[in-house]
């Protein structure tokens, strides 16, 4: 049994938890001397909604805007445009106190297991000083016992609290940082590439033990990745993005096997595959990622698209329903056959 711990909102089993509509963060970047300045759209227009018990995976290459949208959601930026309400409640017009609440219920993994945990600190004081710093009614033994119970949860043996992060392995490391978020008893918790620094064999085994969890705990997970197969492992929706914005977004299997944006289809073809059946045909994919400060005028992905076409070069597609899926692509239908 885990020690208790109010949960710093009201759960409820099929709850939103994130309700984002279409979301901005843009950055003005100066470029020199006698350059001026250019604006980077890091995050250029989400919108979706994670509820309780679900696991969402944001996927796409470095400098598509996956860790921009993190620090959105945990409330460390706020966001140049749009809405995002966590648990019901908008973190710009809440109060301090309101706010102060809306942190405790948004907890984060960290793909580094070993610069996340102070090296200086034990085991037990990493895991209780959420609690000294936010549950400050609870006693030395209650805090105690709270830790313990979470080092369980995560498969961890009591002795274990009373030693240095350094005196375990990198999947043990991650089991730490597990336990440390759940401290709090958290609605959401954002896990940013969280199984990537570690071994193939270990990876699994955090995965199984983050699903677990969740169904353990009914939480909700923003799973930022750009492993297509620790993705297909995990989540329940796939949204990829590409430049800032949304690309594809559906349920795990239609996007999986039935893809419809060619950058979908790129990142799947080069995913290593067991199951011939399951392989996408390869696309070939031309020249690197454009730069956030110049992107390309109509679609940002049609500099490097096999099927771009004039229309391509001059609209920018909008997410639209796709057999089953939202896609931004004007020639969705057309790919799939």
């Amino acid at each position: 049994m885990v020690a208790a711990v109010s949960s710093p909102v009201p759960k409820s089993a099929d709850a939103v938890v994130i309700e984002a509509t279409d979301l901005r963060r843009h950055y003005t970047v100066r470029l020199g001397l006698l350059r001026g300045t250019a604006t980077v759209r890091a995050v250029d227009g989400i919108s979706f909604t994670l509820r309780s018990g679900k696991t969402l995976a944001v996927v796409g290459e470095s400098g598509s805007g996956k860790s921009t949208l993190a620090r959105l959601v945990t409330l460390i930026e706020p966001p140049t445009g749009g809405t995002l309400r966590l648990m019901g409640q908008d973190p710009i017009t809440a109060s301090p106190v309101e706010r102060r609440e809306l942190r405790k219920a948004v907890q984060m993994v960290f793909q580094d297991p070993y610069g996340s945990l102070n090296p200086r600190r034990k085991v037990g004081a990493i895991l209780e000083e959420p609690l000294i710093i936010n549950a400050k009614k609870m006693t030395a033994a209650e805090r105690r016992d709270r830790g313990l119970a979470m080092l369980a949860a995560v498969g961890l043996r009591p002795e274990h609290y009373v030693r240095y992060p350094h005196m375990f392995s990198g999947g043990q490391r991650q089991r730490i940082a597990i336990a440390r978020a759940l401290m709090l008893n958290p609605r959401l918790v954002i896990a940013d590439e969280p199984v990537s620094a570690l071994d193939i064999s270990i990876q699994a085994q955090v995965l199984n033990l983050m699903m677990d969890l969740q169904e353990r705990f009914n939480l909700a997970y923003l799973f930022i990745s750009h492993d297509l197969s620790v993705v297909q492992h995990i989540a329940d929706d796939v949204m990829v993005m590409y430049l800032g914005k949304p690309v594809e977004h559906g349920g795990k299997e239609a996007v999986f096997t039935r893809p419809r944006h060619p950058y979908t289809m790129a990142l799947l073809a080069a995913t290593p595959r067991v199951d011939p059946s399951q392989r996408i045909n390869p696309q070939i994919v031309k020249g690197e990622l454009p730069s956030p400060l110049s992107p390309p005028k109509g679609c940002a992905f049609h500099t490097r698209c096999p099927f771009a076409k004039e229309r391509c070069k001059a609209e920018v597609p909008v997410m639209r329903p796709v057999d089953g899926r939202l896609a931004a692509c004007h020639f969705a239908e057309e790919i799939a056959q």
